[in-house]
């Protein structure tokens, strides 16, 4: 069995006394988790703000610089996965359920019920829907975890280095990262991932249970929920136990096909003209705004805080708490690959890919609301699937969807044991199955636990306390990483000013 470090056994300590308390004291629970979200929010919105923005700015640089041609391995070395399976792995491990879940309901939910800044159901909404859920998943997601996946799979695949947060770091720290000070970094690391995917988890587990009701009359209830994480739990500890080449792989590459099916059948199905337009416009709105959403904070204005706090920050403490497992399952997958094929393949295309997708399900679903068939008061699980409820073969679309989420939900936590396996098994790239089935439960526990605690809600919150003390980390980690590739550019002779004889 592979070595198990400290870190497993004080992440698992932490889980444990956060299961215990939100077990046995559920209202104290949600208390203090409501009121340290809603000064994090408060106090340090402007921070989440300024910080994603610069990550955005970071992983572009290196895409247009001569750096971008330094392979994440040894120099001649070549990739281990085709990149349909490269791809799809990391496009199920990064967004999966999350699609899915959000796919009608946000752009619904900023057109019909709360819009940003304009009047719900009007032409200005519908545009501005579309415009900040394309702000929510686009290019600053990818970017958090470019980042980070960036940086590990350099120090691991080309330094040696073992595959740790903590690695990333040893320019800046040297070997203190072989000590406490390492130790401390990986179980922030360690525990961001389970609280991060424990609530994308709740999503999943939520979204199945909305979809059952929706099919067989089953109730939206917490018991319910409780059965749907144990069944899945077990399937994707199975998955994550046959190992990353058969299972997740094989996983993902199916989730792809699923995907494109579901989408291809809602254009044919739904209102396909309204949906190209949507997709046409809502990019030029993107681009045009960004720099403008990017740093909006609203401070005159409570109400459109308070909108920004609940959407935007909630999002980047999402993807920050994600990062650590998006990060090192990338990182694990993308070996041979240069820096600039890395960030093309993990930050462009899976963001044109999910403009795609929120243009068809957001554009379907708003328009649903417009033809006056009332979709504001249905629970966010639900949305999903009374949408279909209006178009033909919705019987079918609402299978599909079901089996997709199940899917995209064993991807996620069996890529997540996989890594929560490596980050506590000194780096191990094929940690031992102990470990994983031990994260396994671990997640679905947290899961359990966040969802009776007023699910949505509670897994928001933890969401973003998570997230706060990992984004530090990040912040160190692009400044060791951007010294270290910087030290081997000068020593390769790349050059990001033009050459100039006279100095040779």
């Amino acid at each position: 069995m592979k070595k198990i470090s400290n870190v497993f056994w004080i992440t698992l300590v932490l889980v444990v006394l956060a299961v215990s308390y939100g077990a046995f004291a559920p209202e104290s629970f949600e208390n203090v988790t409501n009121n340290m979200k809603d000064f994090i929010t408060s106090s340090f919105g402007w921070y989440y703000l300024l910080v994603v923005t610069g990550i955005v700015l970071f992983t572009l640089y290196f895409i247009v610089s001569p750096m971008g041609q330094i392979t994440l391995g040894k120099p001649d070395e070549k990739p281990e996965y085709s990149r349909m399976s490269w791809f799809s792995m990391l496009f199920s491990a990064g967004m999966g359920i999350g699609l899915v879940f959000w796919g009608a309901a946000e752009p619904l939910s900023h057109f019909a019920i709360n819009p940003a800044t304009a009047n719900p159901e009007t032409d200005a909404a519908f545009i501005e829907s579309m415009r900040y859920t394309f702000f929510h998943w686009g290019i600053h997601a990818w970017a958090i975890y470019a980042v980070v996946a960036m940086a590990l799979a350099y120090f691991q695949f080309r330094k040696g280095e073992p595959g740790l947060i903590s690695s990333t770091l040893k320019p800046l720290f040297g070997d203190r990262m072989n000590g406490p000070l390492g130790t401390l970094i990986n179980v922030l690391a360690a525990f961001a991932t389970v609280v991060g995917v424990a609530t994308t988890l709740g999503f999943g587990a939520i979204q199945i249970n909305g979809g059952l009701a929706y099919l067989f009359n089953l109730p939206i209830s917490f018991p319910v929920q409780i059965v749907i994480i144990v069944v899945v739990t077990i399937l994707f500890v199975a998955s994550a136990w046959s190992g990353i080449g058969k299972g997740i792989k094989y996983l993902s590459n199916i989730n792809m096909v699923l995907a494109v099916i579901l989408l291809v059948l809602v254009i044919v199905l739904g209102p396909t003209l309204l949906i190209f337009n949507t997709f046409t416009d809502s990019i030029g709105s993107y681009v045009q705004n960004l720099p403008r959403m990017s740093f909006r904070a609203a401070p005159l204005n409570d109400s459109n805080r308070a909108w920004i706090n609940d959407w935007t920050i909630f999002y980047w403490a999402w993807w920050i708490s994600w990062a650590p497992f998006v990060g090192i399952f990338i990182a694990r997958v993308s070996r041979g690959r240069t820096i600039r094929e890395f960030l093309v393949g993990v930050l462009l295309l899976p963001t044109v890919l999910s403009f795609f997708w929120f243009s068809v399900f957001g554009a379907t679903a708003m328009d649903v609301q417009m033809k006056g068939i009332d979709l504001s008061g249905l629970k966010t699980e639900e949305t999903l699937f009374a949408v279909f409820n209006e178009m033909p073969l919705s019987m079918l679309l609402s299978i599909v969807a079901i089996i997709l989420i199940a899917i995209f939900f064993i991807t996620s936590a069996d890529s997540a044991t996989f890594v929560l396996g490596m980050q506590t098994t000194y780096g191990s790239l094929n940690p031992s199955n102990i470990v994983k089935l031990t994260w396994g439960i671990a997640q679905a526990a947290v899961a359990t636990i966040l969802l009776s605690a007023n699910g949505l809600t509670a897994l928001q919150n933890a969401l973003i306390i998570a997230a706060l003390p990992f984004s530090f980390v990040i912040i160190l980690m692009m400044i060791s990483f951007y010294k270290a590739l910087n030290k081997e550019r000068i020593e390769m002779g790349l050059m990001v000013r033009p050459y100039s004889k006279k100095k040779k």
